[in-house]
């Protein structure tokens, strides 16, 4: 997915390019009333779907809608039925954990589409553009990991969360191919290794992953994280969750290096809470398995099919693949040594 925050485009009225089709859901949702002509301005930086702030009689609510080829250099194609689970994963979220992810006020299947509540960027900032600026917050990045891990207990073992989440298709589509294994591509020396880790992740069925846990994903809520952009929903593995989130707080010492050790602090604080929380298995076994998936995730942020923006120098790029291939060699136990790695080549 993007690496870009979300921005307000020029507002639009229902015009001729899909708006319509939409704007004939929410008027038959009731959010619209049948004389009033929405206006929709665009919320950019998304590769996966279209979204937009929609304002009409008074009212605000945001729209997504999913996206069949995905803004992205290489062609990307995933079925616009992730839409969803996407809607089903805000409601869990949201039950589990109050306010941990926008109220959803009406869903259109059919065309992939929904509308939620509008959270303005003024009392919700984007995580990702906090980070960007330097403010790396450990008692946020703990929260954050408070929240997924309470999300993971709550859906634990739950045949019910894994008939409603049977995703394995959609889930390899849009993060195990495009990440692990086109990253395995790249590397014949790694492929066996990053296949045979790409099979396992997919085998593991334990609670009810969000799948893109991101700073560009997070808002920085008054009452604490608000997670968006679901799409990838998966009764899977819930250390992909810890491990996705963990590998952009050592991505974003590239970013930022005045706020290192602020990112750091905030790697820590975050593996710790939501370690503190896992009751649902073993801690050893689950932070076995995040270790081995970060060094994975870290590599394919740079040779996968969705590299991070703002990691362009090819000294930058070095330094990610000489801590991430023997990592992914001889695979970790702890994610502190995949994090003590990181932190003595950058300084």
């Amino acid at each position: 997915m993007s690496e870009t925050p979300p921005k307000l485009s020029s507002p639009t009225s229902d015009a001729p390019d899909g708006h319509e089709t939409v704007a004939a859901f929410l008027r038959d949702a009731g959010l619209v009333a049948p004389n009033v002509t929405p206006r929709f301005t665009p919320l950019t930086g998304g590769v996966a779907s279209d979204i937009w702030k929609v304002e009409a009689g008074g009212r605000t609510f945001a729209v997504k809608r999913a996206l069949e080829k995905l803004r992205v250099a290489r062609e990307w194609l995933v079925p616009v039925t992730r839409n969803v689970s996407e809607v089903e994963w805000l409601q869990v979220a949201g039950s589990v954990v109050p306010n941990a992810a926008p109220k959803v006020l009406a869903h259109d299947a059919a065309i992939g589409a929904f509308a939620m509540e509008y959270l303005d960027p003024a009392q919700h900032p984007v995580w990702k553009t906090e980070l960007a600026a330097g403010r790396a917050d450990p008692a946020f990045a703990a929260q954050v990991g408070s929240t997924i891990a309470t999300i993971h207990a709550a859906t634990a073992h739950s045949d019910d969360m894994a008939r409603r989440f049977a995703n394995d298709a959609l889930f390899h589509a849009i993060r195990l191919e495009p990440y692990i294994e086109a990253t395995a591509q790249a590397y014949p020396d790694l492929t066996d290794t990053l296949m045979r880790l790409s099979r396992e992740t997919l085998a593991t069925k334990i609670a009810l992953a969000h799948g893109d846990v991101s700073p560009k994903n997070i808002l920085v809520g008054p009452n604490g994280p608000v997670l968006l952009d679901a799409e990838c929903a998966w009764y899977g593995d819930p250390a992909f969750d810890l491990a996705f989130c963990l590998n952009h707080m050592l991505l974003k010492c590239l970013w930022t290096p005045p706020a290192r050790a602020g990112f750091l602090a905030c790697f820590d604080a975050l593996a710790e809470a939501y370690r503190a929380r896992v009751t649902w298995e073993p801690l050893a076994e689950l932070e076995r398995r995040a270790a081995r998936l970060l060094p994975a995730l870290f590599l394919a942020r740079v040779d996968g099919k969705s590299p991070v923006e703002y990691i362009v120098k090819e000294n930058d790029k070095a330094r990610v693949r000489r801590v991430a291939i023997p990592l992914i060699a001889s695979p970790p136990e702890r994610l502190a040594q995949v994090r003590d790695a990181w932190a003595e080549e950058v300084g």
